[in-house]
């Protein structure tokens, strides 16, 4: 059985003096001057932190704006700073609010001693269309599902929803091979069925189906381009769905089936 100590032991009386003993020695003095030395300095920091506190009278927006507003922004910043000093204003809630405009892509909020904010604001950069009135920037992200300004120079990209950034990336996969050959993509569609068809700016639309998408375009780029080259004026498709060549159909009518050609699982669909 483990013994039990009791109060009014000798042990216990012993270590009871040694600790009176302990505080008694305790230099009072100095313990008093460095809580006021600490207490004065959260003082002081509180003061100067209320002196530097002041209200926000000034807004500076900066960046090259074609889309955006710089009042908008100038808005959204006085929004958000009501009541709040430069010291205790929210500089996330600030940015947040401005990247939830329109065409902002980015905005960085910094204080501008004494008494004002610096914004600097960068725009979204339209790369391409997204369905009838979207608008997609070179990530492929959809920033503007319904805009009233649609630049026609941009080529137009369509998909089942949610398949933006896929769409987006075939594009800037293959547009670059094809300005090297003279030729610009006007619109690249993926259909529900996972097939892909390109709008060349010559007219000419390229099928290229579902399965082994990439080698179908690489063997269109070896074996195709050329004749899409020479005569485009006479050319209503090409069609990649075969192995080892492709079809090419004539505005004339009929189509005709490259040397070797064999018709892919795919190629049936029209």
């Amino acid at each position: 059985m483990a013994a039990i100590a009791l109060l009014g032991s000798p042990k216990n009386r012993r270590k009871k003096s040694e600790a009176v003993s302990h505080w008694r020695n305790l230099n009072w003095q100095r313990i008093a001057t460095i809580a006021g030395s600490l207490a004065a300095l959260a003082l002081s920091a509180g003061g100067i932190a209320w002196l530097l506190d002041q209200p926000i009278e000034t807004v500076a927006v900066q960046g090259r704006f074609q889309r955006v507003s710089a009042p908008d922004v100038e808005r959204a910043v006085r929004d958000r700073v009501i009541g709040a000093g430069l010291v205790s204003v929210n500089l996330g809630n600030v940015q947040r609010a401005i990247q939830a405009l329109p065409w902002v892509e980015h905005a960085s909020v910094q204080r501008s001693w004494p008494h004002g904010l610096t914004v600097t604001v960068t725009e979204q950069v339209a790369a391409a269309r997204w369905g009838a009135n979207g608008l997609l920037n070179a990530r492929g992200d959809l920033f503007k599902s319904e805009s009233r300004h649609i630049p026609q120079e941009l080529p137009q990209l369509a998909g089942p929803i949610g398949s933006e950034k896929q769409v987006a990336q075939r594009y800037f996969a293959v547009q670059g091979r094809l300005v090297e050959a003279g030729m610009r993509i006007t619109s690249l569609r993926l259909d529900a069925r996972g097939a892909w068809e390109i709008d060349l700016d010559n007219g000419v639309v390229v099928r290229l189906g579902r399965r082994q998408v990439d080698e179908r375009f690489e063997r269109f780029i070896v074996a195709a381009l050329k004749l899409v080259a020479q005569r485009a004026a006479e050319i209503q498709y090409v069609d990649m769905r075969y192995t080892n060549g492709f079809a090419v159909g004539w505005k004339t009518g009929g189509a005709q089936v490259a040397h070797g050609a064999h018709p892919d699982d795919d190629s049936a669909a029209a």
